[in-house]
């Protein structure tokens, strides 16, 4: 499938690129709400910390006009450049896909969704965090 941005990866795929490359980031664009409640991946000391940038604003959940300017600046200031490689997380791989997009569409050549997300599909329960994702593949996560 032809994809606007350089492709899907798996949580451990990106956990794997995250510790190859010194230059990556990886960035979390769920909500400040998720952040709290549900919590935040954790990466080793010796990796840039993760980015947290809401790509849609809660509660209204707009999409937030200056994403792009914002993650921009933020990759800049940490010493990144158009050529690092960006890992976009949500809670299942949406809001990952269309911030991947635009950071694409803005000159940043290797942005990458997270397939799965933080939280991955619902289980037959109804549970999260047990079938795809950050937390179903066994990364370091905290409570915030």
């Amino acid at each position: 499938m032809n994809r606007p941005y350089e492709g899907d990866v798996t949580a451990r795929e990106c956990w794997d690129g995250l510790n190859a490359n010194p230059d990556a980031f990886l960035i979390d664009v769920r909500t400040g709400a998720e952040w709290n409640y549900v919590g935040i991946p954790l990466l080793p000391a010796s990796l840039r910390p993760p980015l947290f940038a809401e790509w849609q604003t809660y509660p209204a959940m707009a999409v937030d006009p200056n994403f792009v300017a914002r993650v921009s600046a933020a990759v800049e200031a940490a010493g990144g450049s158009k050529s690092s490689p960006l890992y976009f997380l949500c809670r299942s791989g949406a809001r990952s896909m269309s911030s991947a997009a635009a950071m694409t569409q803005a000159g940043f050549e290797h942005c990458y969704n997270v397939e799965g997300g933080f939280e991955g599909p619902p289980d037959e329960n109804g549970h999260r965090g047990r079938v795809a994702g950050w937390k179903a593949d066994a990364l370091p996560w905290a409570q915030k």
